[in-house]
C-alpha cells in the first residue's frame, strides 16, 4: 500500500513537472529537465484519469451536453474538485491550455476501471456521435464550443480592463474637441483626436480603425509592499477612426491678424518647405458603446481583435501565494462576492494562465485581545473562503472571477493552490 502511494506521488509529481515545463518559458524549462522515464510516467497519469474517490456523489454515467452548459459547470457535476478536470478528461499534456472542444449535442461517457474514472465523448470501440440541430448558416467550431464560464460574467472584462505602464496612456492619441464644442460626449457623437507628437493618427493599410477609449491610469499597488505593479486604465467606450489627422495652410489674412491656437484655430506650425504657417486638423472619430460620458483628454488605444477564448479549469502546476490587489469596478468598493472580478498581484511572469483555479483565504483579522491583561495584539488564522478562476493576465497582475465565496472577499486576502 505504501509503495502504491509512493508511486502515485511520484507519478503526480512527474505530471506536474512535465506540464509545468511545457507551459513555462524556454529559459525556465532549462532549469527543469524532464527524463524519458518521467515523461512516460506523466503521460500514463494524464491518460488514466482520477481516483473514483474524486468523483462527485451523483456523477452521471452519461450526459448529453446542452446549450447554456459551461465547462466549469460540467466539471462540478463530475468532480468534488472541479479543477482536476484535465485528469478526468485524460488530456494530452500538450493540449492542457487548449482542451478538446466540447459541443452541445455531444454525449459524455464516464468510464471506470481499476479504481480510476475517465471521461470521453465515445464509448470504447464506438465512433463519436454528436446530435446537432439544423442550422441556417455555417457556424465555426470555435463559435459553438462550450465556454469555460458563463459568457456574460467575463466577456465585458476581456476588453475593458487594461493594465499599462505609466507612459503608455500618456503617449496615446487623445480626444481634443467635439463637433458641437460640448465638454461631455456620448454614443453617436463625433469627436476629434490628435496623435502624439510626431505620430499623427492616420487611416492607412495596417493601421487600426477601431479603438477603445480610456482615462485615469490608476496605480495597482501590491497590498503588502506598496510596489506599483501597473496602471489600470478606466474603460469608457469605443471609437471608430473615420478621417485622418492632417494639416492645412493658415490663410494669409489670419496670419496677418496674428490668430493662434489660443483663439480656437489649433496649433500653428511653420511649413518646412516654404516657411508657410499651417494648422493641425485633428483626426475624426465616431463614438460607440459609451459606458459613461466621454470627455476631452480621454485616450485612445487600438481595440484587440475578438478571439475565442477556450481554456481548461485547472490547478496551477507550481506553488502560488497571491493577494487581492483591488476589486474591479470602483475604487470605493471594499468587498466582493460571487461573480465579481478581482485583481491579484501575480501575472504571466509569475506563471499565471487563464484557467488557473485558486483557493481564496481570508486575511485574518488583527485585533487587541481584551481578555489579556497585557492587551496583546492577535491575528486570527486565515480560513478557506471559496475559489476564483483567472481569466485575463498581464505581466504582473491578473484578473480572476470569484466562483464561490462564503464571506466577503477583501483587498489583501490571499489566493493559493486549491486543495
Amino acid at each position: 500500500m505504501a509503495a502504491q502511494a509512493r508511486m502515485r506521488v511520484t507519478a503526480l509529481g512527474a505530471l506536474a513537472l512535465l506540464a509545468g515545463a511545457a507551459m513555462a518559458p524556454a529559459a525556465q524549462a532549462q532549469n527543469y529537465p524532464i527524463t524519458s522515464e518521467q515523461r512516460a510516467t506523466a503521460q500514463q497519469v494524464a491518460s488514466r484519469g482520477v481516483p473514483l474517490s474524486e468523483l462527485a456523489a451523483n456523477a452521471p454515467d452519461t450526459y448529453v451536453v446542452k446549450r447554456g452548459d459551461t465547462l466549469w459547470g460540467i466539471s462540478g457535476m463530475y468532480l468534488k474538485r472541479p479543477w482536476r478536470w484535465p485528469e478526468l478528461w485524460g488530456m494530452n499534456l500538450q493540449s492542457i491550455p487548449n482542451p478538446h472542444l466540447i459541443f452541445p449535442g455531444q454525449t459524455l461517457y464516464l468510464e471506470k476501471a481499476d479504481g480510476y474514472a475517465r471521461l470521453s465523448t465515445s464509448r470504447k470501440g464506438a465512433p463519436e456521435t454528436v446530435r446537432v440541430s439544423p442550422r441556417t448558416r455555417y457556424d465555426s467550431l470555435a463559435g459553438t464550443a462550450l465556454p469555460t464560464l458563463k459568457p456574460h460574467l467575463i466577456e465585458p472584462f476581456l476588453v475593458e480592463p487594461l493594465v499599462v505602464d505609466e507612459l503608455t496612456l500618456q503617449q496615446a492619441p487623445r480626444i481634443v474637441a467635439t463637433r458641437d464644442e460640448r465638454m461631455i460626449m456620448a454614443n453617436g457623437d463625433r469627436a476629434y483626436v490628435r496623435g502624439p507628437e510626431g505620430s499623427p493618427l492616420v487611416m492607412a493599410p495596417g493601421v487600426p480603425r477601431q479603438y477603445r477609449v480610456f482615462r485615469n491610469a490608476i496605480p495597482l499597488k501590491d497590498p503588502h509592499t506598496g510596489e506599483v505593479l501597473g496602471y489600470e486604465a478606466q474603460y469608457v467606450g469605443r471609437a471608430e477612426l473615420v478621417r485622418s489627422e492632417t494639416t492645412t495652410p493658415v490663410p494669409q489674412s489670419d496670419v496677418a491678424r496674428g490668430k493662434s491656437s489660443s483663439e480656437g484655430r489649433g496649433e500653428v506650425l511653420e511649413g518646412q518647405a516654404h516657411g508657410t504657417a499651417v494648422d493641425i486638423v485633428p483626426a475624426t472619430v465616431d463614438l460607440r458603446g459609451a459606458k459613461e460620458e466621454i470627455r476631452a483628454g480621454d485616450r485612445l488605444l487600438p481595440a484587440p481583435q475578438r478571439s475565442f477564448n477556450s481554456y481548461t479549469p485547472r490547478a496551477p502546476q507550481g506553488p502560488v501565494d497571491a493577494s487581492v490587489v483591488s476589486i474591479y469596478g470602483s475604487a470605493a468598493v471594499a468587498n466582493a462576492g460571487q461573480n465579481q472580478v478581482i485583481t491579484i498581484n501575480r501575472g504571466t511572469r509569475d506563471g499565471m494562465e487563464a484557467g488557473h483555479v485558486l483557493q481564496l483565504l481570508t486575511k485574518g483579522e488583527r485585533f487587541k485581545d481584551k481578555t489579556d491583561e497585557q492587551r496583546a495584539m492577535v491575528r486570527l488564522p486565515s480560513e478557506s473562503n471559496g475559489v476564483a478562476m483567472v481569466f485575463l493576465t498581464f505581466d504582473r497582475v491578473s484578473y480572476a472571477l470569484i466562483l464561490q465565496s462564503q464571506q466577503a472577499v477583501r483587498v489583501g486576502d490571499r489566493l493559493v493552490n486549491p486543495e
